[in-house]
């Protein structure tokens, strides 16, 4: 970085929507302690920072066949710095090709050779959040314990659209969303049947209930209401990302498994109900005062995998009555 002269970083933002939220206290720091500096974040889930005073850019990372040219564009702007926060080898290989002079990330998956500063890997693991602060402490940068935060971006039409979708649900009535997805393979997913049963319960509780996903999610929603002797509103399919930041906000809470949408939602400021199974919550769990957690356990658990070799031992010991319990008085 020349003296007098604003240094330009770049950050290579997380592949995953609930890692990238994970990542804001972080990132909001390196704001603070370079409020001079250019900053650009790019990843898949960038655009999800829009409206939070965290970059001057917010860059979407293109699929492989425009990578190339990306690549040579930003080694044009010669960028002082690469913060790698993905753990891949293709993330710090990427950080070379855009010409930063310095490159900081973990020291993982063999790739020191693309990285000017490798930072340790933490032993044992620390929740994700504190690991994002980590790299930013090893540009120098004193960090501190934050919970993630995001405002609700300005956007007129999402809001328009969301007052669309929520038709004909009053103010008072703000639902319980379940939403039923889970990136990564389908160990992390709850059985159908737990769904319907949470369904019921809740609105015997009076607390009326929205099934949320994605497009993927179409199977699970059809399953649930079949099993449901309710009938839950459901805005699965409809409810793509876009509006996730303006529709989460209008719930009463959450109900999800281990999935950035809880992630998200608690980030906003919405309660959270969280089944964990496969994952370990003392790494990934989401990070607010308004956030639950429902693990069982299993013997095997945390496994990780994605797709569970046996009969989902974890996820099947959750029960919807004990959930239930968990979300009236998280909401209470």
């Amino acid at each position: 970085m020349s003296a007098g002269v604003p240094p330009t970083l770049v950050v290579r933002a997380p592949n995953w929507l609930g890692d990238t939220v994970m990542a804001q206290p972080a990132l909001a720091r390196l704001r603070e302690a370079m409020p001079e500096a250019t900053i650009t974040v790019i990843g898949r889930w960038a655009s999800l920072l829009r409206g939070q005073g965290i970059a001057d850019a917010l860059l979407a990372y293109p699929a492989s066949p425009a990578r190339r040219r990306f690549a040579r564009a930003l080694a044009d702007a010669r960028p002082d710095l690469a913060l790698v926060l993905p753990n891949s080898f293709e993330a710090a290989r990427a950080a070379r090709q855009w010409g930063a002079r310095r490159r900081v990330g973990f020291d993982t998956d063999a790739r020191g050779l693309y990285l000017t500063d490798r930072v340790p890997l933490p032993e044992p693991r620390r929740h994700q959040v504190d690991e994002y602060r980590l790299l930013v402490e090893a540009l120098g940068i004193t960090t501190f314990a934050r919970e993630p935060r995001l405002r609700v971006p300005d956007d007129a039409a999402a809001e328009a659209e969301v007052d669309a979708l929520l038709d004909g649900v009053r103010s008072g009535d703000r639902p319980i969303g379940l939403h039923l997805g889970a990136a990564a393979g389908p160990a992390k997913r709850w059985m159908s049947a737990g769904w319907a049963a949470l369904a019921d319960r809740l609105q015997a509780l009076d607390l009326p209930v929205m099934l949320l996903g994605g497009r993927d999610d179409a199977a699970a929603a059809e399953a649930v209401l079949g099993l449901a002797a309710t009938s839950p509103r459901s805005l699965v399919g409809r409810d793509r990302p876009a509006l996730l930041p303006h529709l989460l906000p209008r719930l009463r809470g959450l109900v999800s498994a281990d999935t950035g949408v809880a992630h998200l939602a608690a980030a906003l400021g919405v309660v959270t109900v969280t089944l964990f199974g496969p994952t370990d919550p003392r790494l990934t769990a989401p990070r607010s005062g308004r956030a639950r957690v429902v693990a069982p356990g299993a013997p095997c658990a945390p496994c990780f995998l994605d797709v569970c070799p046996i009969d989902h031992v974890c996820m099947r010991a959750i029960e919807a009555e004990a959930v239930a319990r968990v979300v009236r008085e998280a909401v209470a």
